[in-house]
């Protein structure tokens, strides 16, 4: 088992903390927060269910308790503001990062680190230019949110489990971010050929509408956030599962954000394609054969997430 250190103990934070530890995901895990009695606060709850689950060392504490860590799960920072600009939320959490990085990195510099807070591709850029840490140890959790979201709708649209959905959301966790339609599949069957099967054998397949679902993929989040204040439940239980590949000798495949060295023709900038991770961290990406309308979605993904790293002035 690993030890895992969670930065922010907010609604996202002490949710993973719960996730982690009711699947016993880690042997210990450190909750750090700059409210640290918020942390502690957090950490006794959980811990006082222990005994119901398999023993698991849970507590609050500060940067130097990061020592050891197999696993660094960064969640501070803020959330966007009605009327906010994406750049305005990009310059306050990467100052708030910034301020967390030599600190954390000091402490745990051999950790594997899994950014979470937003936007997730402007903080894992970040993070992987200026902490130090080799690149094959920082994973931002990208589109691993939107690709389950996308899951759970073609599995209600076909009925069928969603592990038997084969799909994903690329480019950006936000507004740019697109569906390659043309690599979906139902249980590795091509979709145009699973669709002309249920046309021919049941003639009650309704055609997929494409934009009402990509909506549905990108403002999943805000509309929980308008019902309850915020999302916490998916990405925790997400955020869990990434933490047991990347300890895991088996090779899984997600779709998560790491910067792009030449991929589709496109460098210097954070965006998620479908990545092997394992116990390392990244082990490579998948290259999709996407046609040329989604070529297009993928690089005008990478050039608005540039533009905003641009505005950034970053020295």
């Amino acid at each position: 088992m690993s030890k895992i250190t969670i930065i922010g103990a907010g609604n996202v934070g002490a949710t993973i903390a719960y996730a982690l530890t009711v699947r016993t995901a880690a042997s210990e895990i450190v909750l750090i927060d700059i409210n640290r009695d918020k942390a502690d606060g957090e950490a006794c709850d959980i811990r006082q269910g222990a005994s119901f689950v398999s023993p698991t060392v849970i507590r609050s504490g500060d940067y130097p308790d990061a020592v050891g860590s197999n696993i660094v799960i960064i969640t501070s920072g803020i959330g966007r503001k009605p009327g906010q600009s994406r750049l305005d939320l990009a310059k306050i959490n990467t100052d708030i990062l910034l301020e967390i990085m030599p600190q954390i990195t000091k402490a745990a510099p051999d950790a594997i680190y899994v950014i979470v807070s937003n936007p997730v591709d402007i903080l894992t850029y970040v993070f992987t230019k200026y902490s130090g840490i080799p690149q094959e140890r920082i994973i931002g959790s990208g589109t691993i949110l939107d690709s389950a979201r996308l899951h759970e709708r073609l599995a209600d649209h076909y009925h069928v489990n969603p592990t038997n959905v084969n799909a994903h959301v690329l480019g950006e966790h936000g507004d740019t971010s697109f569906i390659p339609w043309s690599c979906l599949d139902i249980a590795n069957v091509p979709a145009a050929v699973y669709n002309e099967y249920l046309l021919n054998n049941y003639n009650k397949l309704e055609p997929i509408n494409r934009e009402e679902t990509l909506d549905y993929v990108r403002n999943s989040g805000s509309y929980i956030i308008k019902r309850k204040g915020a999302t916490f439940y998916a990405v925790a239980v997400l955020v869990c599962y990434l933490c047991e590949c990347l300890q895991s000798s088996q090779n899984t495949i997600q779709d998560l954000s790491t910067v792009l060295n030449g991929e589709y023709g496109i460098s210097d900038v954070a965006l998620s394609l479908p990545t092997i991770v394992s116990a390392p961290g990244v082990k490579n990406k998948i290259i999709l054969p996407l046609n040329p309308e989604e070529m297009k979605l993928l690089h005008a993904s990478a050039n608005k997430l540039k533009e905003i790293i641009a505005g950034l002035d970053l020295k």
